[in-house]
């Protein structure tokens, strides 16, 4: 019996670890580390909650095996489950919207220069402006966009905390990968650029006053106003590429004001947006947790 019971787990751990290959479109959202820019940031609160001793609910920490689980349920007319930890879920995510509300800096969107047309769907900002003819479009999805070093800062406060020193904030940078995509008039195909933020400044020559803050990843053409990157178009990629071909590439784009201003402002816009998403998430949470 206990062989069996063995062999079994043993299966489910083998079917759970598969993966399979992910699908890739346009516009792309994987996140990239950014160096700090003048972009508007705003305080690092989300990992370090757990350090703070203030707040109704800071006292609260959930356990997978703890006695939460066999306290009498809550009664209420919706039908739906509530515990006692539902209670504190709920007070811990009202103290969570309040902070994040002291930090917003605005409710609404910042401007991009340049006359650029904003449009938002959910979470997938649209930029477009029409140049001489041409049409320029830019999208990004501000999911995924917050650089994955939460448990770096989170590990910094503590050691902060612990040496009696005091805790200094650090900011949150949304640095979104973003697509853009040159269309011409008489052209059938467009000119798609895959940009990203990169760890580091990129540089590309001796003598520069300044480096490039974004970075070109890929080039394709693809059909005009199709939203799947097709597999089976030449992609040009950008790591073994000639460095005067890529100068060229990035002095076209910046021809068309996708240029260093640009890509600050696109941080700024992003971190705002993603900033209002976990905002309107945490409130949806808190509703669905307290069954509103």
């Amino acid at each position: 019996m206990l062989k069996s019971v063995v062999r079994a787990v043993g299966a489910a751990v083998r079917v759970s670890s598969s993966t399979s290959p992910a699908a890739r479109a346009l516009p792309l959202s994987c996140p990239a580390l950014c160096p700090p820019s003048s972009a508007t940031t705003r305080p690092f609160t989300r990992s370090l909650w757990m350090l703070s001793s203030k707040g109704a609910s800071s006292s609260y920490r959930p356990k997978l095996f703890g006695s939460q689980a066999l306290n009498p349920l809550v009664s209420c007319g919706c039908g739906g489950l509530h515990t006692e930890g539902d209670k504190a879920f709920s007070a811990f995510l009202s103290d969570e919207i309040k902070e994040e509300a002291k930090i917003q800096k605005s409710k609404t969107l910042p401007k991009m220069s340049g006359g650029w047309e904003l449009e938002m769907n959910g979470t997938e900002a649209k930029l477009s402006r029409n140049v001489a003819g041409e049409k320029i479009t830019v999208t990004f999805n501000v999911n995924n966009s917050i650089p994955p070093n939460f448990d770096e800062e989170a590990d910094q406060a503590q050691q902060k905390s612990a040496a009696g020193a005091e805790e200094e904030e650090a900011d949150i940078v949304s640095t979104p990968n973003f697509v853009v995509e040159v269309t011409k008039q008489a052209a059938k195909h467009s000119l798609v650029f895959d940009c990203h933020f990169p760890e580091d400044e990129i540089s590309h020559g001796e003598g520069e006053e300044e480096s490039d803050i974004f970075a070109i990843r890929e080039v394709s053409f693809q059909p005009e106003g199709d939203t799947d990157w097709k597999e089976t178009s030449y992609t040009l990629n950008t790591d073994s590429l000639d460095w005067a071909l890529y100068d060229h590439l990035m002095d076209f784009l910046a021809d068309r004001g996708i240029d260093n201003t640009f890509a600050d402002e696109l941080m700024e816009l992003s971190t705002a947006a993603e900033h209002q998403e976990y905002i309107k998430f945490l409130e949806d949470l808190q509703g669905f947790v307290k069954c509103n």
